[in-house]
């Protein structure tokens, strides 16, 4: 890819059109996206206008601003050249965050390759995922290196996400013989009242987002057969005690709607092997009034413990529509 400067305006030290060349035409086709959509967004965020010449790109504004973009889009191209592919969601990380450093890792990560050059890659059987900011890549190396990891902050942060993308990679891998999936049969704020069916059609309104995130990594035939199997458990957090759970990797979510007893029956549940997630939103607590929620006591209590891992997320972490972000500091702003 060649960057070149067409046109300088006198007395000023910085081009106003510069050029972008691409040696590969299809590349430069999915760069741009169906309908130019993704050049449609880099323009709106840098104020730079992208015209497209055949297999060159050329782009008006100022310098600061041709910069940004010139970045963003050699980014994303080197993605496509590496067989990644270029999503919605890939040009606005792009353009919200940094680029990290290349730099080797020397903590000894050998899982598919993951950890290579200071990207992160997290490969499923349907997906590569990669964490886009640094709050979520070392997230993801602490659910590696610990026993038990806490992942808190806010909605959109990729927290639950992430947690499954890992617990579905170590369970290929043959890390860990099954994966369990919980969380609390909390209504947010509404009341539902009787569910009819089976048990399992009762708890799987509350179960669904992680149904959601599997089905993101598995291709739902093999969720199916592995769910007959007992190698993927769904189910409430209620349905955990007695248990021993081990040589499993094991994600409880939505961790601020249990209670302390819950909490701490969860925890006990830890067995041989095994890996535990625990994730939650102190800011959406959906307990009745008077209730301690079980994550905020266990932050608390566990906090110095060595080989518990805790990790926080802000709004600047959200990974959904940059809209999301904006909604929740304006939410923080209230409540300070």
């Amino acid at each position: 890819m060649a960057i070149s400067d067409l046109t300088v305006p006198p007395d000023q030290g910085s081009p106003l059109e510069s050029l972008i060349e691409f040696p590969d035409n299809r590349l430069l086709i999915e760069l741009c996206g169906e309908f130019d959509r993704n050049l449609a967004q880099i323009e709106q965020v840098t104020q730079v206008q992208i015209i497209r010449r055949g297999n060159q790109l050329v782009l008006h504004g100022e310098a600061a601003a041709q910069s940004q973009a010139q970045q963003v889009l050699q980014g994303l191209y080197e993605r496509l050249e590496a067989g990644r592919s270029v999503e919605i969601g890939d040009v606005d990380a792009a353009l919200r965050f940094e680029p990290a450093p290349e730099a080797p890792d020397e903590r000894g990560f050998d899982q598919l390759e993951m950890f290579k050059g200071g990207r992160v890659e997290i490969k499923t059987r349907k997906k590569i995922v990669e964490p886009r900011t640094e709050a979520q890549k070392a997230y993801v190396r602490a659910l590696f290196d610990h026993d038990l990891t806490f992942g808190i902050g806010p909605a959109g942060t990729g927290k639950t996400y992430l947690a499954v993308a890992v617990a579905v990679n170590m369970f290929l891998g043959g890390h860990v013989d099954k994966i369990i999936l919980s969380r609390p049969a909390v209504e947010a704020g509404e009341r539902l009242g009787f569910l009819p069916g089976t048990q399992e059609d009762k708890v799987d309104p509350y179960m669904q987002p992680l149904y959601d995130a599997l089905g993101d990594f598995l291709p739902g035939k093999q969720v199916t057969k592995l769910k007959e199997e007992k190698r993927i458990e769904i189910a409430p957090l209620a349905f955990m005690r007695g248990r021993t759970l081990s040589n499993a990797f094991v994600v409880l979510d939505e961790a601020q709607n249990a209670t302390t007893m819950q909490m701490k029956m969860f925890l006990t549940r830890l067995g041989e092997g095994s890996r535990m997630v625990i994730t939650g939103d102190r800011s959406q607590v959906d307990l009745p009034r008077g209730v301690q929620s079980g994550l905020r006591e266990a932050e608390q209590l566990l906090t110095g413990i060595d080989k518990i891992s805790f990790n926080y997320f802000t709004a600047d972490d959200v990974v959904r529509h940059p809209l999301v972000a904006a909604i929740i500091k304006a939410y923080e702003a209230q409540d300070v």
